[in-house]
């Protein structure tokens, strides 16, 4: 079950990534910001979720960015497909591409998931906003089976 969880994951980063812009598959209509203004940006998290079709999912997480911004954030996840469980992440992380600074990366972000896991449980995520992509990946404990697409929400926590 986890090779067919890493190829489906791996599926969804190549779907959501080869057409958004500044990606090397988005051609020339695509093009990129300049690369020297575009800051790294990487997330850890913790995420609960649940599904029965529906999937809901509920944690939080802390940006960090090279050029020394940071934030404490809530995630929320709402969605569905053929997908079942539930499952706990613990320690995630997150790569943002494309932004200029923290603020961009807030926000709504189309979602599509992939995952797998009886005991440990596996998930990988390729969520794109316009010119920003964030690709996640975290292990943790649960049952769960399945593929859903939907919305995944960042913002700065109070």
């Amino acid at each position: 079950m986890k090779r067919a969880a890493v190829a489906a994951m791996t599926f969804c980063v190549v779907l959501l990534t080869a057409g958004s812009p500044g990606s090397p598959l988005a051609g020339e209509s695509g093009e990129a910001k300049h690369d020297a203004a575009l800051v790294i940006c990487k997330m850890t998290f913790d995420l609960k979720s649940w599904s029965v079709f529906y999937k809901s999912s509920k944690g939080t997480g802390t940006i960090t960015c090279d050029n020394g911004q940071t934030a404490k954030v809530t995630i929320t996840a709402k969605g569905g497909g053929i997908t079942f469980g539930k499952s706990d992440v613990i320690g995630g992380t997150g790569k943002f591409t494309g932004a200029l600074n923290i603020g961009e990366l807030f926000g709504s972000y189309v979602q599509s998931e992939a995952h797998a896991g009886a005991g440990k449980s596996a998930a990988a995520q390729a969520l794109t906003k316009g010119e920003v992509s964030l690709a996640l990946a975290g292990t943790g404990r649960g049952v769960d089976v399945g593929f859903a697409f939907g919305k995944f929400t960042i913002e700065r926590a109070k």
